[in-house]
């Protein structure tokens, strides 16, 4: 216990949880050892449903000088309500939740519970092995909230609609990982769970914590990975919470002007150790005791610099926090994702600690996201104007390690959803929504796409409402859907598509500068393939395009999206096609296609197959 408490006070522990919070402490389930961090108050008591909320009887011990608190109360057991009341230096009572609370009462309740998280039976030792960061392997995300995915009036999802339903859709639709918006307790549902206040306690909403990790068992015995969203950056201000714990600032800084923030939260205060320790345990408790796969870390940019605003300069406290945090996890959890959701230009973010970046794995590129919409809104007229909203890209992705997001941020807050951002009619619609998404998954850096993308959700998300599955009534939201599975397994196995991301090798432009008539037109290429993308941004069709391409050989089309089968005018090139002797785009042979209006075309040629000239 020593060694613990002297870890959390160094600003290096990962493992404060195994310290703090309700333990059982015999193999029995009977009695538990509460231990919480308040230091420079008077007293601490214990009080719950086991001695009638009054602690006059169980006055916790301070067992170190530094303001651990702890006590020891015999013949409690699972499911126990408990909080901690503590008097404060000034004489004040208070009652709060405990920070390292496992499980708490389901909102507006604030009661921590005791649970036993150590009983559940895993059997996803396989899929352990075998994880990986998967930087040379396909990584195809469904960004979920639990919540509403499949929302119905008066009820939460519960385990057995997970189960039945969504691991099985998430599976067949060729997604590789669901990412879920926070699962830490939160007092209000429309924060989603970016507003939290229990960052060591599964949220209620969602049935037990045992419940959860069968979930994610079952996800893996299916091969699905799960990454979870931290928000590492700020606390809400509800009392029972983090704030003025010890009725001062503990977790947030001194000084109001620096604690608050522009979402109304609390921020952390990184330049206290023990502040460091409690959230680098918190997230090591998710990767122990849950199994997750990968943390997706919140505003990242809002840690980077003073409020997010570079203009107040970097917050060397939280700069040194993430890099320690990243070192550390790295260390422990090798292979567990580290993503930054990070809106900055901070240079290194996917850099490791020990060459001098901020240690992630990956980094969303928000940049890329927001020139891609922004081209994609544009009447076609005026899109040779802003070629470079495409081009661009590839100027800066191989500084980082770049996931490519369509989020939730995107089709909330009066943004619309993302078939309703791209312009014309319905059918120009579903044309450059099939096109956006070939785009997407051909452009170097794994993928992520909130829930309702993948059906061509037409309102955008609210929380209190389910994804839009009875759209596929319609054969048209059918047919798109089938273009998003197929899409998702021409990706996962086709190497060229993902093997070679973050290798400069692996992409090139065939034609980067054709603006007047806005077709674009790459290659992707490893080893043993070569994947030709093209596409036409505008609604003029060619019945016989010439394209540069690099190797002599039989190219076959494996994806159109304009095929009638997705809905689309079914012109596409049936057949496989030889390319031909002729320099065109600066490259010795050529091919003669067909392009049909807003198409996105793959041409594949086996490298084993390529024909001498």
């Amino acid at each position: 216990m020593e060694k613990l408490i002297n870890e959390f006070f160094s600003g290096h522990s990962l493992r404060a949880y195994q310290l703090f919070g309700a333990h059982f402490i015999n193999d029995e389930k009977v009695g538990v050892r509460f231990t919480v961090y308040a230091p420079n108050v008077k007293n601490v008591q214990i009080v719950g449903d086991f001695n009638q909320w009054n602690g006059d009887y169980h006055y916790l011990k301070e067992i170190d000088g530094r303001g651990v608190w702890q006590i020891y109360v015999p013949d409690l057991k699972v499911w126990t309500l408990y909080k901690y009341r503590i008097e404060t230096f000034s004489g004040t009572w208070i009652e709060k939740s405990d920070p390292f609370g496992f499980f708490h009462e389901l909102r507006p309740k604030t009661s921590s519970i005791v649970v036993d998280l150590s009983i559940f039976n895993w059997t996803d030792t396989k899929w352990l092995d075998k994880r990986s960061k998967n930087f040379d392997l396909p990584l195809n995300i469904y960004e979920v909230h639990l919540g509403s995915w499949r929302k119905e009036a008066g009820r939460w999802q519960e385990l057995d609609d997970w189960l039945q339903q969504l691991i099985p859709y998430v599976k067949a639709n060729g997604f590789t990982h669901i990412e879920l918006l926070p699962l830490t307790e939160h007092p209000f549902d429309g924060s989603w769970g970016y507003q939290t206040t229990g960052y060591y306690a599964l949220t209620s909403r969602y049935g037990t914590p045992d419940e959860m990790m069968s979930f994610i068992n079952a996800c893996h015995n299916e091969d699905i990975g799960i990454i979870l969203d931290v928000v590492p950056a700020h606390f809400v201000k509800d009392s029972h919470g983090l704030a003025n714990f010890t009725g001062e600032a503990l977790y947030e800084p001194d000084s109001p002007s620096d604690a608050n923030n522009q979402w109304g939260t609390l921020n952390f205060d990184f330049s206290k150790e023990t502040v460091r320790s409690f959230l680098m345990s918190s997230f090591a408790y998710w990767l122990d005791y849950y199994h997750i796969d990968g943390l997706r870390f919140d505003a990242v940019a809002n840690l980077i610099y003073w409020g997010g605003n570079k203009n107040r300069g970097v917050n060397q406290a939280a700069l040194d926090f993430i890099k320690r945090k990243n070192y550390n996890l790295n260390q422990q959890f090798p292979t567990v994702m580290l993503i930054a959701e990070d809106s900055s230009d901070f240079q290194k973010v996917t850099v490791k600690t020990e060459d001098g970046g901020l240690g992630y794995d990956y980094k969303w590129d928000l940049g890329w996201m927001n020139d891609t919409l922004r081209y994609y809104q544009l009447d076609p007229l005026y899109r040779k104007d802003n070629h470079n909203l495409i081009t661009f890209s590839m100027y800066y992705f191989y500084s980082e390690n770049f996931l490519l997001p369509f989020s939730h941020d995107e089709v909330v807050h009066m943004k619309g959803s993302l078939i309703n951002k791209l312009w014309g009619n319905y059918q120009a619609k579903f044309s450059q929504l099939r096109n956006l998404m070939g785009y997407m998954f051909a452009h170097p850096g794994k993928k992520l796409n909130f829930m309702g993308n993948e059906i061509a959700n037409f309102e955008e998300w609210d929380e209190e409402k389910s994804v839009q599955f009875d759209l596929l009534r319609y054969p048209i939201h059918q047919a798109y859907l089938r273009y998003f599975k197929d899409l998702s397994q021409i990706y996962r196995h086709h190497p060229s598509l993902f093997a070679g991301d973050f290798d400069p090798t692996s992409f090139r432009w065939i034609d980067a500068d054709n603006a007047d008539q806005s077709i674009f037109s790459f290659v992707r290429e490893v080893d043993d393939e070569l994947l030709v993308c093209i596409l036409n941004m505008t609604p003029t069709s060619y019945e016989n395009y010439e394209i540069g391409v690099p190797y002599l050989g039989q190219y076959q089309e494996i994806l159109n999206s304009e095929k009638d089968i997705y809905h689309g005018c079914n012109m596409a090139n049936f057949q496989p096609l030889e390319a031909k002797t002729g320099w065109r785009h600066n490259l010795p042979y050529y091919l003669t296609i067909g392009i049909a209006p807003f198409a996105c075309i793959y041409f594949l040629l086996k490298k084993t197959e390529i024909v001498e000239a």
